[in-house]
Formats: C-alpha cells, sequence, structure tokens
C-alpha cells in the first residue's frame, strides 16, 4: 500500500468535540462565553493585555488597517513572499501595498529594503512571521520609528522574539487558526494589543461597529435596547464553536511546538550533509513556531529542479508544497502595478526553490523516517 504523508493535518479528538457540546446544547452558538475565554486565555497565553477572535487572520489584518485608520492614498509596507492575503488587505481598505525583499535565510522581511521604501505616505508597516519564525523586529522598529507595526503572525501562535511572544511585539498581532496552523477552530483568526482604544475600536468593529456586544445586549436588564452604531463595521465575529474548539486546542500548543521542534531538529540533523539543501535558520534568541519546515533548494548543486524533486516526493507518497509565492509574480499584483520580477530576486527565488516538508503532530517516527530516507535517497 502507498504510503500517503500529508504536508499537514491538524490534531483533534474527543476532547474538542466534548467542548463543542456547550453551545449546542445551550443554542448559544455564536460570538458569546466560549468565544470570550478563548480570547482570555489567548491573551494570557501570548502576554498581551488583549485578544480579540474574529474569523480569519485576513479578517485580522482588515481590521487591523481599518482601525488604525489606514485609508486611500496611504501606503502600507508589506513583503514579496508572503500569503497573497497580506497584501489585499491593504487594497481592501484603498490603500497601496508597498512590497519589499526578503532575507532568504529567513524568509522574513529585509530591514534594509524597509527603510528604503519609507515615504511620507508610509502609514504602517505589516512584519510578517513566515512559518512561524518571527522578524527581526528590532531592526524593523529602528526604521519604522513612530510608524505602526503590525504582525501578521498567521503562523506565529506560541512563537518568541527574544524572549517576548509574537503578538506583542508591535502595536497590533494577528493570528490564524485554518488547519495547517499548529492550532486550529477550522477558520477563525485573533487580533492582539495592548493598546485599549485600538482594542476598543476592533471590538466594535468586528461586530458592525455596535456600541455593544451580542452577549451584553441578550442578558441585559433592557431587552428593548438595540446597539448604537457610530462607525462602519463588518461582521467578523467568531463562533462559540470555534472559541470551544480554540480553548482546548491552545492548551496543546506547548506540546505542539515541542514535538515540531524535534522533528524539525531531526530534519536538520539528516539533511546536514546534503549540500544542494539550504535548511530553516533559527535564531538563538527566538523560538520557532514551526508552521512549516521549509528549506531552499540549491538548484546549481541539486541533481534535478525543485518541482521535479517535489514530483519524486510525490511519487513516494510524500506531499510537498512550495513554501509560499511571491506576491509581486502573481498575475493581480504583475498586471496591476507593472511589476518585473527582477525587482524582488529573493522573492523569486524563494518562490521558485522553496519547498515544505511534512511537519506536524499528527506524524509518527516512522513517517519522519520515511520522509528524510526518501530525500537523502534523491540523486
Amino acid at each position: 500500500m502507498k504510503r500517503n504523508i500529508l504536508i499537514s493535518q491538524p490534531v483533534l479528538g474527543d476532547e474538542e468535540w466534548n467542548a463543542m457540546k456547550q453551545p449546542l446544547e445551550t443554542g448559544w452558538v455564536t460570538q458569546g462565553p466560549l468565544v470570550k475565554e478563548f480570547e482570555d486565555e489567548f491573551a494570557r497565553k501570548h502576554e498581551v493585555k488583549h485578544a480579540l477572535a474574529c474569523t480569519s487572520a485576513t479578517t485580522a489584518l482588515h481590521l487591523s488597517l481599518v482601525a488604525l485608520n489606514i485609508k486611500q492614498g496611504d501606503e502600507v509596507i508589506v513583503p514579496s513572499f508572503t500569503w497573497i492575503a497580506t497584501a489585499n488587505v491593504v487594497l481592501y481598505c484603498g490603500a497601496r501595498p508597498i512590497l519589499v525583499d526578503i532575507d532568504t535565510s529567513t524568509f522574513n522581511m529585509d530591514p534594509n529594503d524597509v527603510a528604503a521604501k519609507i515615504t511620507k505616505k508610509t502609514k504602517a508597516i505589516i512584519a510578517v512571521h513566515l512559518f512561524g519564525l518571527c522578524a527581526d523586529m528590532d531592526l524593523i522598529r529602528e526604521c519604522a520609528g513612530d510608524i505602526p507595526i503590525i504582525e501578521d503572525a498567521a503562523c506565529a501562535a506560541g512563537a518568541k522574539y527574544k524572549d517576548k511572544f509574537a503578538g506583542g511585539l508591535g502595536v497590533l498581532g494577528c493570528f490564524s487558526f485554518h488547519p495547517r496552523k499548529s492550532i486550529t477552530t477550522g477558520e477563525g483568526g485573533m487580533v492582539t494589543t495592548n493598546d485599549d482604544a485600538l482594542a476598543d475600536k476592533i471590538n466594535m468593529l468586528r461586530n458592525h461597529g455596535a456600541s455593544i456586544s451580542e452577549e451584553q445586549r441578550h442578558h441585559g436588564p433592557r431587552p428593548y435596547i438595540l446597539a448604537d452604531f457610530n462607525i462602519l463595521g463588518f461582521n467578523y465575529r467568531m463562533t462559540d464553536l470555534q472559541g470551544a474548539v480554540g480553548t482546548i486546542q491552545l492548551k496543546k500548543l506547548n506540546q505542539f511546538i515541542e514535538e515540531r521542534n524535534k522533528w524539525a531538529s531531526f530534519y536538520n540533523e539528516q539533511f546536514r550533509d546534503i549540500e544542494w539543501i539550504n535548511t530553516p535558520v533559527v535564531p538563538d534568541d527566538c523560538r520557532h513556531g514551526w508552521q512549516s519546515y521549509v528549506v531552499m533548494i540549491d538548484e546549481n548543486k541539486s541533481p534535478h529542479t525543485r518541482n521535479k524533486i517535489m514530483e519524486l516526493l510525490q511519487d513516494k507518497g510524500i506531499s510537498t508544497r512550495p513554501g509560499t509565492h511571491a506576491v509581486h509574480m502573481l498575475n493581480f499584483y504583475s498586471d496591476k502595478y507593472s511589476i518585473s520580477p527582477d525587482e524582488f530576486p529573493s522573492s523569486v527565488l524563494a518562490n521558485n526553490c522553496s519547498i515544505a516538508i511534512p511537519l506536524h503532530n499528527k506524524m509518527t517516527e516512522e513517517d519522519y523516517e520515511y520522509v528524510a530516507a526518501h530525500i537523502k535517497d534523491i540523486t
């Protein structure tokens, strides 16, 4: 029987199933007390004052930009090598995403290119912690000055930079709970901040701009009161079904990261003598969240192209993916802004030569050994 090792697979079981019984039995399935519990635990875990759940990391980023009053005519700096949502949310606000190149050793934005792209129109910087490794926030802060930094921490739940958790490194942090992330609620996101005013604004924005929550309105002593609406908002609320699952998943986060770190170290050791594989770089002062294990293929030394290597592994039942894509090479952005691939050479290299190798908490020791052995056998 052919092996089938998935690129990612969430760990969900009886605890998550049982946690959903409460909202199903009470009938309170929209945002309510279980979302609040998840938010409180997430904030405590990441050592921030506020955590506000929403429908995805994309909507978390959108809420963050709107809360910072990003509008038409503004510029927001984002890395070119990232999931498309990081750039799309800037356009949702009518602003322009200003792309910067990356450092291929970390896959995160190059602070030197950030410094070169800042103008009087720059109103925010979105620093992506790609694959779970925090961006070099100290250098980015030096470049930014008073410009607010939003962390795209979609991949970085539980990750750390210099003993401080992702989500508390910028003015706002944005997380994802998509099934490819280390913990999941199916779909879902979270905004973190230590700023009380921003937290209040995001709380309203995610609920149509309402001045009070649905839970407050339903449980209050005056049932005839409807919320007032002083700002234009959105329906970006998380459900209590997701909140129930999220709280259980969060309790397992440390264990998940420790297991992934162990097997990432195993991969590093197995691939150490393969001259055509560049393994992930993790600075000593960072805790990688290991949403993905992504290597770079040196096609000048490798026996095959990146794509051929992926096909060979697929034939052995080993799923792989490119790390992510270079935004400026996608048709919408290249057409809209007439961008040449040559403008962001490191992002192009990562686009063409990165491979995400299976790393998740449902893999067995035998699975990891199988993956490593077949990569080492490639000639």
